[in-house]
């Protein structure tokens, strides 16, 4: 088995990410969390908030694998930070339809790119489909329970961050 790759921006992770952090985790032994970093954008929570929230979740989900997930941070193309990280299989989730629809493009262009890093769907659980990253922090501002968004090492931190 190889190396799976599964960016985003994980701003924060949400239980609809965990998903499929842990479906990846059955189709590979191991799992690169790519944290993407973009320089004209602030998010709510630094890269090491991320990665520790990451790995803090999964290990409340499922112990037995914590181990075997790496967080990094990238800022270049999704494809070459698999590259580097010597990922052949490139994970995305997908809620919808409206998902599927960018999702195939990328993948397409993905392909085009490097034909040796293979695009995997994997889809969300019914439950967590109509999560967002976005609509967490957005109901967690407004002092919202998020609770049943996210898993509880992020609702935490958001609870810190009031």
């Amino acid at each position: 088995m190889t190396k799976a790759f599964y960016p985003g921006s994980f701003d924060p992770m949400t239980n609809g990410h965990l998903d499929v952090l842990i479906q990846a985790l059955n189709i590979a032994p191991t799992v690169v969390v790519g944290i993407g970093i973009n320089p004209n954008k602030q998010p709510s929570f630094s890269f090491e908030a991320r990665a520790a929230m990451i790995r803090e979740s999964l290990a409340g989900a499922l112990p037995e694998r914590k181990d075997d997930i790496e967080v990094v941070a990238f800022q270049n193309l999704v494809v070459d930070a698999a590259r580097q990280f010597d990922a052949k299989v490139l994970i995305r989730g997908l809620r919808d339809g409206t998902d599927l629809d960018y999702e195939m493009q990328m993948a397409g262009m993905n392909r085009q790119m490097a034909p040796d890093v293979q695009t995997v769907f994997l889809p969300a659980a019914p439950a967590s489909r109509p999560i967002t990253a976005t609509l967490v922090r957005q109901i967690a501002a407004m002092g919202g329970d998020v609770s049943a968004f996210v898993p509880p090492p992020v609702f935490a931190a958001l609870q810190n961050k009031r």
